[in-house]
């Protein structure tokens, strides 16, 4: 499902008139006019208000527009339009305190390609800034944790709007943590064993002078990165099935 498919934002259109178009054929903003069913006069004008600013956002590629037209739970839709730049991305910390408690892995996967910095050598603000500067970020519980941690500890402000991945799956019942989801959805993760506490006990043996402790850790938050882009894949897919092909 695309934004193109979309009408909500539009002032006077809930969830339900946006059903309706789409049950009389109305599933893209090229089929919509006045005329369309359950859509007054005022309601008409407010859809190609929108329709004309969001084409417009679409071709300056200003995903803040859709960031803030749409409800939360729907800027999934956003996802197909902008596939080929979303930065995925996961961090790894000493504590849950973003206070007391250090950053220590930050893995992202943009573009195709997987980068981890890791704290002490190329963990920087710029460095992090660079990597999630993108169309869309998506994170697993990023907004409560990994988000607020990195604006702390960097004073990196992550601008782009944010897809938190946990509350999509708690739309589609998969509740529990990242890798109680993975297993729900037979998502792989090669074997990899360790969990958030186990990730502190390895950066603090790789302060003690463990390298292999760091090539762990390393290895499970770029799985943790990589995965949310096969979750994000695996949700759209099941919300495009559930939200809009049962009545288009």
């Amino acid at each position: 499902m695309r934004v193109e498919n979309s009408f909500i934002p539009a002032p006077g259109v809930g969830e339900t008139t946006e059903r309706r178009l789409w049950e009389h054929g109305v599933t893209h903003w090229d089929d919509f006019d006045a005329s369309a069913p359950g859509v007054g006069e005022t309601t008409a004008q407010n859809v190609y208000s929108f329709i004309g600013d969001a084409r417009d956002a679409l071709d300056r590629g200003d995903t803040q527009y859709f960031a803030d037209a749409f409800p939360n739970n729907a800027l999934w839709r956003l996802y197909e339009n902008v596939a080929g730049d979303v930065a995925f991305f996961d961090i790894e910390t000493t504590g849950l305190d973003k206070r007391s408690s250090d950053v220590t892995t930050v893995s992202v996967l943009h573009g195709g390609d997987t980068t981890t910095l890791v704290r002490g050598d190329d963990l920087t603000a710029e460095n992090l800034a660079d990597l999630l500067d993108a169309s869309l970020v998506v994170s697993f519980n990023g907004k409560r944790f990994d988000q607020p941690f990195i604006e702390h500890n960097y004073d990196v402000d992550v601008d782009a709007p944010h897809l938190d991945l946990m509350y999509l799956c708690r739309r589609l019942d998969l509740t529990g943590g990242l890798k109680q989801v993975e297993a729900d959805l037979g998502i792989d993760r090669g074997g990899m064993d360790v969990d958030g506490r186990e990730a502190v006990r390895l950066w603090h043996r790789y302060e003690d002078g463990d390298e292999d402790a760091l090539d762990r850790l390393v290895e499970y938050n770029r799985y943790d990165a990589q995965n949310l882009q096969t979750l994000l894949d695996t949700v759209a897919g099941r919300l495009h099935q559930e939200v809009f092909e049962p009545h288009a």
